[in-house]
Parts: C-alpha cells; sequence; structure tokens
C-alpha cells in the first residue's frame, strides 16, 4: 500500500512538475465564416526544449458543465462540435531546439450551418516510447504526455443572438467562513458565447447607503447554464441589506440583475 501512494504522488509532482518546454499561439483562435465559406487563420508551435521534438495536432469536441470546467469528447460526439469542419496542415512535425513552425488552420463551414459550433486542437510532444517507458506506463497506469489545447469557436458574424440572464440567487455561506458567500445561475438561452461581467451591490435598506464592489468576468456558452459564485469582501454592520448581482454581458442587451434581502 505504502509502494502504491509513493508512486501516486511521483505521478502527482511529475504532472504538476513538467516544465513546459514549447509554446503554442494563439490559444483560442474565433472563426467567423459564414455559411458555405472557408476562412484560414495561423497557429504557431515552438520548440524551446534543447533537443529535436516531435509535435503531433489532434481534434476533439468539448462540453463544457455548469462550474465552467470543458472535458474533451471524441470528435463528432456533440450537438455543438465544429471539429469535422477543421483541417490542421500540417498535423504532424518535428522541429529543432528554438525552431517554430506555423500551421494553417482551415475552416470549412457547409451550406445552411448558421449557429455557433466549438472543438479543440490538442498540440502535444510525440514521443516513441522506449521498453522502459513501457514498463513506466505498466506501473502506474498514466501516460504523462506534454499538451497544450486550443480552443476553437466558429460563430457567424451575421450571428447577431446575443441573449442571457440572471437568476435563483441564494446564499451558501458556511460555518467557519470569514466573508458571506453567494450563488447564482447564468443562463446563455442565445446563440452567442457570452463574456458576462458580474458585480456585487450592497445596499442598506434602511441609510440607502450602497457598496460596490470589483467586477468579474464569466464565459457562458449557448444553451449553457453557469453556477458562480460572489463573496461579499467586508463584514456588514448589523442592520438588513439588499444584495444585487449584476450581470452585464454588452452588445446593447439589457443589464440583467437579481437581488435578495439579508440580515446582518
Amino acid at each position: 500500500m505504502a509502494k502504491i501512494l509513493i508512486i501516486f504522488v511521483l505521478v502527482l509532482f511529475s504532472l504538476f512538475a513538467m516544465p513546459q518546454d514549447f509554446e503554442v499561439a494563439p490559444v483560442l483562435i474565433n472563426f467567423k465564416a459564414e455559411s458555405g465559406t472557408v476562412q484560414t487563420t495561423k497557429l504557431t508551435v515552438k520548440n524551446y526544449a534543447n533537443i529535436k521534438q516531435k509535435f503531433e495536432l489532434k481534434l476533439s469536441d468539448y462540453i463544457i458543465d455548469e462550474n465552467g470546467a470543458k472535458k474533451s469528447m471524441p470528435v463528432g460526439t456533440t450537438d455543438r462540435s465544429c471539429a469535422n469542419w477543421l483541417t490542421v496542415n500540417p498535423s504532424f512535425m518535428e522541429l529543432n531546439p528554438n525552431e517554430s513552425k506555423q500551421i494553417d488552420v482551415i475552416m470549412t463551414v457547409p451550406k445552411a450551418q448558421g449557429g455557433t459550433k466549438w472543438g479543440m486542437i490538442h498540440v502535444q510532444v510525440a514521443k516513441e516510447k522506449t521498453a522502459i517507458d513501457a514498463d513506466k506506463d505498466m506501473a502506474t497506469g498514466i501516460i504523462v504526455v506534454p499538451r497544450i489545447v486550443v480552443l476553437v469557436k466558429q460563430s457567424p458574424k451575421s450571428n447577431n443572438n446575443y441573449s442571457g440572464k440572471i437568476e435563483d440567487l441564494k446564499e451558501i455561506t458556511k460555518e467557519g467562513d470569514d466573508f458571506r458567500k453567494f450563488e447564482a445561475k447564468l443562463i446563455n438561452d442565445g446563440d452567442k458565447v457570452i463574456d458576462a461581467k458580474i458585480s456585487l451591490s450592497v445596499a442598506n435598506i434602511i441609510t440607502a447607503k450602497e457598496q460596490k464592489f470589483k467586477r468579474k468576468k464569466f464565459t457562458v456558452y449557448p444553451g449553457h447554464n453557469r453556477i458562480i459564485a460572489v463573496t461579499l469582501p467586508v463584514n456588514l454592520e448589523p442592520g438588513k441589506y439588499a444584495i444585487a448581482v449584476i450581470m452585464d454581458y454588452g452588445h446593447r442587451k439589457a443589464i440583467e440583475g437579481v437581488q435578495m434581502i439579508i440580515e446582518q
């Protein structure tokens, strides 16, 4: 049991301590191709290692949970997939130390496809396995491969269907927390990815004195909900307060908000 624990700790250390010896830019690609058209952009891979390295580029879909975390999925398995519309050329390369190479990323949108789609490009080191590597893989059950993920989004420039709202504000403060905490649900009921700027304000109901706090940004995908948490970074004087969480996602859309009453 102790031996297994030591191996697990070593694997975790290798995952978090592994030096990043290559770079990919950009890590977010936004295509705006109209239905039935083709757009091309460039992706740059640079090898910072002191040895020659081989790189491979693989495509995938991804899904997003209510906390905004992304999970890779096989190509063509999600409703919003654009992976089958993507071509990367070349998809395999060998780079000398400090050498860089540009890759063509081509988006080919079929006719009658006007919605927002997304996918991933996984850029990873292609390592040739030795007998020692195979033994390590069997011992740990984990293959550690340096990888950088590029997010790809496609939405026609003519698509202006931005729509979002916020609801279900509630307190989630736990015993032992230094400050009071709240959560709310962001809902994207449009067809564009929105970057929602969320702000918290607190007003004393008796004195009308109001405090506003720094905004945070949360990305919400079309057809998705996202649970966000906000913290009241001050201790209030005794009294009754109106807590408001405000969402501003731009694009000339009305500001959305949700409110609750608390007592201190």
